[in-house]
């Protein structure tokens, strides 16, 4: 089999016109010596606005009697090498081994512990029990129904369930946000396609296979994950709902087990460690424990929203509304004076900003979108770097940060952002107009423009620059107020006057990292595999996903090897 990348056609090119360009391409003598091909990816070029190209990656199976080998020499041999014609690689899934059906039989073995049912946890136990290893996961939140209600308690009602929302229960915080399902890590063994696999198998539509940006939005990963933690069951795993664990076994340097808030103890010799990057409790009591740790950089910010129509017509110009483009996204960087990275982060097309604190009178935000990506609004995070010493606790400047200081800074921004929403978990939020203005503007505080905010409960206009009570620190103020503008030169219409900033993003990323070896597990703990988002491995869908099947494989391969030892 062959694969062709760039391969360039227009944007509304009819669909017979994908064959005939892969025959020329490939230089065939009649069209019957294609036997066949598959679109691996299509993604598409809107540089030039009116003019927008689609590319394809296409796998082709050559007919009978067709010299693949002599049609990739003569590929090979022309001037420079033809670096967009290669044999496919093969992208199939191997397990690294599989336990016998006697493997417990004796007794003597425990089973592994997977703590946390996120796509972390929910990929690690997947390939475990595809091992026959037959794992235990441990979710201190609901099954996804019942947590689907809590979190619009939340929403609707301004109710707090601590152990149910946006950040806990079965699917972590993936699961109320737009299903993004791409990634920028590195991935030499196709890991992401594995992931994508399994996904279309519990019900997501086959395009994600091949679309650039796949996602899947909220309301398909509800039905997509139950089917996948019946998958895991039918294997003989087993998942336990509202089991929060609270402490930890270590006996020389090696995890014997854990214990739970009833106060049961489980015995386990291999815990899988997928907790999400807000298991802030979890966190504490592992530093308690001696567990290697370190503080590592974040990102804090805002969201922002504009309409939807505003960003796919300078996306996208005269092709706005195409549905092979669907809704338009944006990726914006910009590096400030004071010298601070602002970005934009989790892009939500046609999507809503959602209430996503975990804890009593705090707010959080993040974004969420559907598969249709139909909403008004565009919203994204945008966000700045900082690093441990911009949230070290003990006012030292120099040696190492508290693991924990970074949740702490996450702490007081995020009841900062209580205080100037005025309870009921109402966000802060302020027209980008007069946010760049740095003052209050005649309509902030008293009314919103063009564009109505998502965020429900709701928003309370205010000063988030408000001298002695801003929302972030002053070089962040600053940063992004610098930012918007320079934004608007890739994006017309960036920092119009109403769109709308709401208050604040902390939880971008776990503001810590849980120490590992190559061998995936905890530099002092052994049996202790930390992975994924919270312990500082990933960030998102797929590299969290990756990860769980990485960390899978490395305890598996213990495992295993112990028995054939």
């Amino acid at each position: 089999m062959l694969r062709i990348t760039e391969l360039r056609l227009p944007l509304n090119h009819a669909d017979e016109a994908l064959r005939a360009a892969i025959v020329a391409r490939l230089g065939l003598q009649r069209d019957a010596d294609l036997a066949a091909f598959t679109v691996f990816k299509r993604a598409y070029d809107a540089r030039k606005k009116t003019a927008v190209v689609l590319i394809y990656t296409v796998d082709c199976t050559l007919a009978d009697g067709v010299d693949e080998a002599a049609l990739l020499a003569r590929a090979a041999g022309a001037a420079g090498g033809d670096q967009h014609l290669k044999p496919s690689p093969d992208t199939s899934y191997r397990f690294v081994g599989h336990a016998p059906a006697d493997f417990y039989a004796s007794g003597e073995r425990l089973r592994p512990l997977v703590i946390g049912f996120g796509p972390c946890g929910l990929f690690a136990a997947l390939i475990l029990a595809q091992m026959g290893l037959k794992p235990i996961v441990l979710e201190r939140g609901k099954v996804v129904r019942e947590r689907t209600k809590d979190t619009w308690g939340l929403w609707r009602q301004g109710v707090l369930t601590p152990e149910s929302n946006v950040q806990f229960g079965e699917g972590g915080a993936g699961t109320f946000s737009d299903g993004k399902l791409w990634s920028q890590i590195s991935d030499p063994r196709h890991l992401t396609r594995k992931v994508l696999t399994e996904f279309v198998k519990a019900g997501a539509p086959d395009e994600i296979l091949y679309v650039s940006k796949p996602h899947i939005g909220t309301f398909r990963l509800v039905s997509m994950i139950e089917k996948m933690r019946a998958d895991i069951e039918a294997l003989g795993g087993e998942i336990r709902f509202q089991q929060r664990v609270t402490d930890v076994l270590i006996e020389q340097g090696h995890i014997r087990g854990v214990t739970l808030a009833s106060g049961e103890q489980l015995r386990a010799d291999h815990v899988v460690l997928a907790l999400g990057h807000s298991a802030r409790d979890t966190f504490t009591m592992l530093h308690e424990r001696g567990v290697q740790m370190e503080a590592k950089p974040f990102s804090i910010g805002y969201r922002i929203e504009h309409p939807q129509s505003v960003i796919d017509r300078a996306r996208f110009g005269p092709n706005a509304g195409n549905p092979i483009l669907g809704a338009a996204d944006y990726k914006l960087v910009h590096h400030a004076s004071n010298g601070r990275a602002v970005y934009s982060f989790c892009m939500c097309p046609g999507g809503t900003v959602v209430a996503a604190t975990s804890e009593p009178d705090r707010v959080v935000t993040n974004g969420m979108s559907q598969y249709s990506r139909n909403e008004r609004n565009a919203n994204a995070g945008i966000v700045v770097g900082i690093d441990p010493q911009d949230y070290r606790q003990d006012g030292r400047s120099e040696g190492p940060v508290s693991p924990l200081d970074g949740m702490a800074f996450q702490r007081l921004w995020e009841s900062r952002a209580y205080e100037l929403g005025g309870g009921g978990y109402v966000a802060p939020g302020q027209l980008v107009g007069d946010f760049i203005k740095n003052q209050r503007g005649p309509r902030s505080g008293q009314a919103f423009g063009s564009v109505l905010p998502s965020y429900k409960p709701g928003v309370h206009l205010t000063d988030l620059s408000e001298p002695g009570r801003g929302s972030l620190p002053d070089y962040a103020l600053a940063a992004i107020r610098e930012a918007l503008p320079a934004f608007e030169r890739q994006i017309k219409g960036f920092s119009m006057a109403d769109a709308v900033l709401t208050g604040v993003e902390t939880r971008t990323s776990s503001p810590l990292r849980i120490n590992r070896g190559r061998d995936h597990q905890s530099l002092n703990v052994r049996g202790l595999y930390p992975a994924g988002e919270g312990a500082g491995y990933a960030g998102g869908i797929m590299s969290a996903g990756v990860d769980g099947i990485e960390v899978a494989e490395s305890l598996a391969r213990q495992m295993l090897g112990q028995r054939a030892g």
